[in-house]
């Protein structure tokens, strides 16, 4: 089983040196940033539920934070955070699916398929192994 969250995350370079200066003052770059997605039924698997809606970032601040402490960098270099997919195995997707039916109702959902649309969007992606 396998499977990462994709993200896109736009952060800030600051040289680490006073002597040390940037032109323009800032510089911006990109960087995709890929985050294990934990076992459904796991510590964190509702990962997904707490953090995105309709495959978006459901609070910005918060992102930027998670950004900052996985990337190792100051939150105030993080300007930006995007979700991009869930990149999954069809067995993960599979187990994801039966976790989320076993118990629909903290999703407030009717459905499976609903419960995937409302935080993931279209945004899931399955992969072969």
């Amino acid at each position: 089983m396998d499977a990462r969250y994709v993200f896109r995350v736009r952060l800030r370079l600051e040289p680490a040196r006073e002597e040390v200066s940037l032109e323009p003052s800032s510089a911006e770059t990109t960087v995709t940033l890929f985050r294990e997605a934990p076992e459904p039924g796991t510590e964190g698997w509702l990962f997904f539920r707490n953090t995105l809606w309709r495959g978006e970032v459901a609070d910005q601040p918060y992102a930027r934070r998670l950004a900052a402490e996985w990337l190792g960098v100051p939150a105030r270099r993080i300007e930006d955070v995007d979700f991009r997919e869930l990149q999954a195995d069809e067995e993960y997707v599979d187990a994801l699916k039966r976790e989320i039916a076993a118990d629909l109702e903290p999703f407030n959902a009717d459905t499976v398929s609903a419960v995937l649309s409302k935080y993931l969007g279209s945004s899931v992606h399955v992969r072969s192994p």
